[in-house]
């Protein structure tokens, strides 16, 4: 049987699969119209649109988390070149269903000059021996390959098999883009429209909350939650946030991320790790955590905290704070709360010191009284003669000549010269700071007692 009459049959049983398919899969866009996020790819305008509109598809790596459209895009893709869709998942697939497709694919650009999209779902999966197996028909252009995966390609895909790939970053869907989604599918008719749903803004706000930018999270509680809504005395399934909650098997937690509860959870975090208590520092990081507050706002905080209010007292808490950040993009969600968790008790449990917090805040009010004063001449870069013969660099004494690479000499405009901006601390690491300095400039730059105290707020 012709290979054209066949897709056609497999049309029809896709349509009937899809019929009972789960809403996630009823759901799936079928043009760049219907599709929701991503406007960074396939906004107007941008080079993947552009690419696709113009039927000059290379092989693609899609890296994103679950549920922000990966394997939706390659389908559209696809349908939209008119090409052969075979899907292959590397979890389960091996070298010999890969010939299978590959030869598949070579008849098929043969006899009916018709191109096959090679779609591998979490080709990270595959081992270096299965990714060398694509290579020759990827490079030869028997296969369009487009991969999805979740983990970074840098580390999981041969370098052989990404030079002669596009990489595209898929970010996770916005709460936004989540609430139009799930509106769409209370009126699509392939959707629930049929179920007569409405969906309560409490109830919609907690599924967007929820589902951390997975799309099929967010339609896979919204289906259980309508189905097993009964109709109201008009046919009405009304669906509110106890229904979501059931559905979720997970309650709302009373959390406004634009409102006041935002600015008191995150003020208790500070104030708490400020307060050396891991024990309530690491409470108010999951309260923030479980309602569904972006983590790199957290993150971004934390690290805030560990340069104001431990700084030098212990300056791996910068580093912590950081890898914390750097572990929270990489990993993403859940697994980048302990790396939040850990980087807060590390913090709470720390020495503290406001020392570099309060230098920079008395450097600001200095220059704002006086934002012009000179650069001494001694210390002025002398690139040319007539800056050497104006005394530019003159007298300026080269540290490492001198013993233990320390020389006293003026450093501050002479209208400042005395002033004085970093206090040590007297916890932790700051300790041998103030002992450096005493060793250096005496009393004048290691006294310890502070010029400026902050509030209590």
């Amino acid at each position: 049987m012709p290979e054209r009459i066949m897709d056609l049959f497999d049309a029809g049983a896709e349509k009937l699969k899809k019929s009972q398919s789960p809403l996630a899969a009823r759901m799936r866009p079928e043009g760049l119209s219907e599709f929701v996020g991503q406007d960074h790819l396939i906004g107007e305008g941008r080079a993947l649109r552009l690419a696709i509109e113009g039927d000059k598809i290379p092989s693609l790596i899609f890296w994103g988390p679950p549920g922000s459209g990966k394997t939706t895009l390659a389908n559209i893709i696809a349908r939209r070149l008119d090409a052969h869709f075979s899907a292959l998942s590397a979890v389960s697939a091996g070298v010999a269903d890969l010939r299978r497709v590959v030869e598949e694919a070579r008849e098929r650009l043969k006899f009916e000059r018709r191109r096959t999209i090679l779609f591998i779902d979490e080709i990270h999966r595959f081992n270096k021996s299965q990714q060398d197996a694509i290579l020759p028909y990827v490079e030869d252009g028997t296969v369009v390959l487009i991969g999805a995966t979740t983990e970074n390609p840098s580390f999981e895909v041969n370098s052989a098999l990404l030079s002669r790939a596009q990489v595209y970053v898929l970010n996770p869907l916005s709460e936004k883009e989540i609430s139009l989604i799930l509106k769409r599918s209370l009126k699509d008719p392939s959707g629930l429209g049929n179920y007569h749903a409405r969906l309560l803004e409490e109830a919609e706000k907690h599924i967007s909350s929820f589902a951390q930018g997975d799309a099929r999270i967010a339609l896979n509680i919204l289906e259980l939650a309508v189905m097993t809504t009964p109709p109201d005395k008009d046919g009405w399934r009304v669906v509110g946030l106890p229904q979501v909650e059931d559905a979720a098997q997970k309650k709302s937690l009373r959390y406004d991320k634009s409102g006041e509860q935002h600015y008191d959870l995150i003020s208790a975090l500070h104030k708490t790790m400020r307060g050396s208590d891991p024990d309530a520092a690491v409470y108010w990081l999951g309260r923030m955590l479980e309602a569904g507050e972006d983590p790199l706002y957290i993150a971004r905080r934390v690290i805030r905290f560990a340069t104001e209010d431990v700084g030098l007292a212990d300056p791996q808490g910068l580093v912590v704070a950081m890898a914390a950040q750097q572990a929270v993009h990489f990993l993403g969600m859940p697994e980048g709360k302990l790396a939040l968790a850990e980087a807060v008790i590390y913090l709470a449990a720390s020495p503290k010191s406001n020392s570099v917090y309060t230098a920079y805040s008395s450097v600001q009010k200095e220059i704002a009284r006086n934002p012009q004063a000179d650069v001494p001449l001694h210390l002025r870069n002398a690139p040319t003669g007539l800056m050497k013969d104006l005394g530019y660099g003159k007298d300026y004494k080269y540290a490492h000549n001198y013993q233990n690479h320390f020389v006293k000499q003026q450093n501050l405009p002479e209208a400042i010269k005395n002033s004085r901006f970093y206090f040590p601390g007297k916890l932790g690491y700051e300790l041998n700071i103030v002992n450096r300095l005493r060793a250096w400039w005496g009393n004048a730059k290691a006294d310890t007692t502070t010029g400026e105290k902050q509030d209590d707020s």
